[in-house]
């Protein structure tokens, strides 16, 4: 069956009603209405970055462990030397659907959109996913999905329980100050679906994008 539009053909498009056919001309007016709410939205998502850089920070105090392909690591030693470390807790691991031959759905297809962390490393930035998988079972999964470029860590103990991600994926945003690791951020549920572009990792961080145009200041970043 097929349905039609107020003023236009029938169409079989997913046997819907379908927006109305109209000239060029009507397109473009109708374009640029729309691209005024684009505009808005996209300062509307710039300003809530802005907002985030000036949330308060957390203290970890708590020493963390991690297996990595080279052995035991640390919180800190996550960062890599870096600055600024993103943590994606990814379900991978017995108990969960798709054992051991993948890892759950939702988490398969953020690692599927992770850029190339060349780019967040150039920031001061480093990427790690963890989850309860071995180390092995890791390595073979990421030599079969393509997600070599992601780094991947082991949990050992209850770092995931202490920052909101025992149960469900999560994004958690740190920066280290000194020798001292702070937690600067949390994105859950549906804001954590976006993550996996350069700039949306960065849109999370205390440091953000780094660009002149930002509306950030060095006591914003508290590099005064």
């Amino acid at each position: 069956m097929t349905l039609s539009s107020d003023n236009g053909p029938k169409s079989q498009l997913l046997g819907t009603q379908t927006p109305p056919i109209v000239s060029q001309q009507e397109w473009e007016a109708a374009w640029q209405q729309m691209l005024v709410k684009e505009k808005a939205h996209t300062r509307a998502r710039d300003a809530l970055a802005a907002e985030r850089r000036r949330m308060p920070w957390l203290a970890v105090d708590k020493e963390y462990a991690f297996l990595g392909p080279e052995g035991r690591v640390s919180l800190p030693g996550l960062f890599d030397g870096r600055r600024q470390l993103l943590v994606y807790r990814a379900f991978f691991e017995p108990g969960v659907v798709g054992w051991p031959e993948h890892a759950c759905d939702g988490c398969s297809m953020v690692a599927d959109q992770v850029a190339h962390p060349a780019h967040l490393n150039a920031r001061d930035t480093s990427l790690a996913f963890v989850s309860r998988a071995p180390q092995a079972d890791v390595a073979r999964l990421k030599a079969r999905m393509g997600w070599e470029h992601i780094p991947w860590f082991t949990l050992t103990d209850d770092f995931d329980a202490d920052f909101g991600v025992d149960e469900w994926h999560g994004t958690n945003a740190f920066i280290r100050d000194g020798e001292r690791v702070l937690r600067t951020y949390f994105v859950k549920d549906r804001g954590d679906e976006q993550m996996g572009s350069t700039w949306n990792y960065l849109d999370v961080t205390a440091l953000g994008r780094q660009e002149e145009w930002e509306n950030s200041t060095k006591a914003d970043l508290h590099l005064a």
